[in-house]
């Protein structure tokens, strides 16, 4: 079946809460264990098919921001998912304190009880209105974003439209790129404070309801932070300010004097090579045919997986208006589909994308054929990250398909960019520590710590005279940071393990595909320290694993350098 052949229609979720509710009280009252487990795969169906229906709406609506059915459609799910989300954690409740615990944990594991207490820790019925709210201003963040309707080179753009200008061989054009969309920003710029400060404030009151201090501690159960906390967090921003932002101004330096650029602005930061930065050939159905022919040819696995994806068309990659910004992979568990979402606008960003999403799509296919309970099924997200960030480097042997004769020029364009990230990333994380850490700071104090992170993560970048970068606002591109709280991080933990599949890849990527695609088939069934040890890779938070990365990623880029 189509994705478009995919049917929704809006559920009646009254029902479905009142059957969760005979449930839970089945469990409760299960006379056995076999009993309670009967009723909680009864729960799970129920549950599987409303997050379909919510799948679907989702993508349509993305797809297409316009589209007044599915923006209705989109609004019911804002208001009426907290509430089903309620109802399923009532079911969890149930199960933590069933009397027959101990024999649900032997067969079923206790890793999923595990899961569930992570799960109960992060709401509560009290601040359902609080969530309503919240997914409402997240909504009206993605469509304040999408609305942009850039004046540039003869042509209206969207923000994503904007970007091959931005790494237009002229640095005039780069400059006015970028100021350009600056502008979008600063005449929207009350509107964009607004959202957030009132996203921040709801978030803080959501969390001192629930017994928080702030939101940091709730933002990390959110994230389902299983095995690891805010101090390991802490310590491993730390190692990345010690290890990794020498070794990529050391690697800026190479870049600029690359470029012949007198000094690193901002607007040439990705502007990577003299004669403009590489760029894949072909329109974006060609791009997706080489990566159909990549996939068939990388694996039997990925070969199966492709094709089902194609045949399905569960695609959606092209820059549009109307089109939410961005890039994402979801589920769709009634199909067992997976959906790649972009926005393609011919730069190398297209086959980043394309090779990122796809690794979260096959982990999902791969999950999917191994029929796991959802708990099971579904990762955490740093875990989810490590499966596409991976597959970025251990698709290389095939970037010619894309690339031709620029295949060396994108293969360090990518490798110094997978470094360049980190410090970042780790920006992104810090700053929201603050942000949430004080909750009663100003916009004008926000732009402030964003701009002294700027000088601690990224110090060889200055600003001039740009607009919205120039005053510390460009943290609100960052969909990340008003949409997923927290989330930027499992960025850098994932690029840390994929840096480390791309340096067994460059000595035996036999080797490195076997230890991935283990670490792929094993799903959500043990933790992200568990999955990263398993394929025989160190953890983010061990000693001397980032020093160790930030020497190979720096010394590979060094000795890799174009000959001119």
């Amino acid at each position: 079946m189509k994705f478009a052949e995919f049917p929704y229609e809006r559920p009646d979720l009254q029902t479905a809460m009142a059957q969760l509710d005979t449930l839970s009280r089945s469990i409760a009252g299960a006379p056995t264990a076999e009993d309670a487990k009967k009723a909680f795969l009864s729960f799970e169906e129920i549950a599987e098919r409303i997050g379909s229906l919510s799948a679907i709406c989702y993508v349509r609506h993305t797809v297409n921001t316009r589209d007044l059915f599915y923006e209705k459609e989109n609004a019911f799910w804002d208001e009426n998912l907290p509430l089903f989300t309620d109802k399923q954690l009532d079911i969890y409740r149930t199960m933590l304190s069933s009397p027959h615990r101990p024999a649900l944990e032997k067969d079923l594991g206790k890793l999923l009880f595990t899961k569930m207490e992570i799960d109960v820790k992060s709401a509560d019925p009290s601040i359902i209105p609080l969530m309503q709210e919240e997914n409402g201003l997240q909504t009206e963040y993605q469509q304040l974003y999408a609305s942009a309707q850039i004046p540039f080179a003869g042509k209206i753009l969207t923000v994503a439209q904007l970007t091959p200008y931005k790494q237009d061989l002229d640095r005039a054009v780069r400059k006015a790129a970028f100021e350009a969309e600056g502008r979008f920003f600063d005449e929207n710029q009350e509107k964009f404070d607004e959202i957030y400060d009132k996203l921040v404030k709801n978030r803080t009151k959501q969390a001192r309801l629930m017994g928080y201090d702030n939101f940091i501690p709730l933002g990390y159960i959110r994230m389902k932070r299983n095995g690891y906390g805010i101090s390991e967090v802490e310590e491993y921003r730390k190692k990345i300010v010690e290890e990794i932002v020498p070794a990529v101004t050391q690697l800026k330096k190479v870049q600029q004097r690359r470029i012949g650029a007198d000094s690193m602005q901002y607007f040439d930061d990705t502007f990577l090579f003299p004669d403009g930065n590489p760029v894949p050939f072909g329109n974006a159905d060609e791009i997706l045919a080489a990566g159909q022919q990549m996939y068939r040819a990388l694996s039997p696995e990925t070969a199966e997986f492709i094709d089902f994806m194609f045949h399905s068309e569960l695609f959606d990659v092209l820059a549009k208006e109307g089109k939410a910004p961005g890039g994402y992979c979801t589920y769709i568990p009634s199909q067992k589909s997976p959906f790649i979402f972009s926005n393609f606008n011919g730069t190398a960003g297209d086959v980043d994308v394309l090779t990122h999403e796809a690794g979260h799509a096959f982990a999902a296919y791969q999950a999917a054929k191994r029929e796991l309970l959802p708990e099971y099924a579904d990762n955490t997200l740093e875990a989810c990250e490590v499966h596409s960030m991976s597959m970025e480097f251990l698709t290389s042997d095939y970037h010619h398909l894309f690339f031709a004769d620029q295949t060396d020029k994108y293969q360090l364009f990518h490798a110094e960019s997978a470094v360049f990230f980190l410090p970042y990333g780790c920006m992104v994380d810090e700053f929201q520590h603050i942000v949430y850490g004080n909750p009663e700071l100003s916009p004008q104090q926000r732009n402030e710590a964003w701009m002294e992170l700027e000088k601690k993560y990224r110090p060889y970048l200055t600003f001039g005279d740009l607009p919205f970068y120039g005053r510390g606002a460009g943290w609100q591109r960052q969909m990340h940071i008003y949409l997923n709280p927290f989330y930027y991080i499992d960025y850098c933990l994932a690029q840390t393990v994929a840096l480390q599949f791309w340096s067994l890849y460059l000595k035996d990527p036999k080797d490195a595909w076997k230890r991935y695609l283990a670490l792929v088939n094993q799903a959500g069934t043990g933790t992200f320290v568990d999955v990263v040890k398993t394929a025989g890779l160190k953890t983010p938070f061990e000693e001397n694993c980032v020093k160790e990365v930030a020497n190979i990623s720096k010394n590979w880029c060094l000795s890799h350098q174009l000959k001119k």
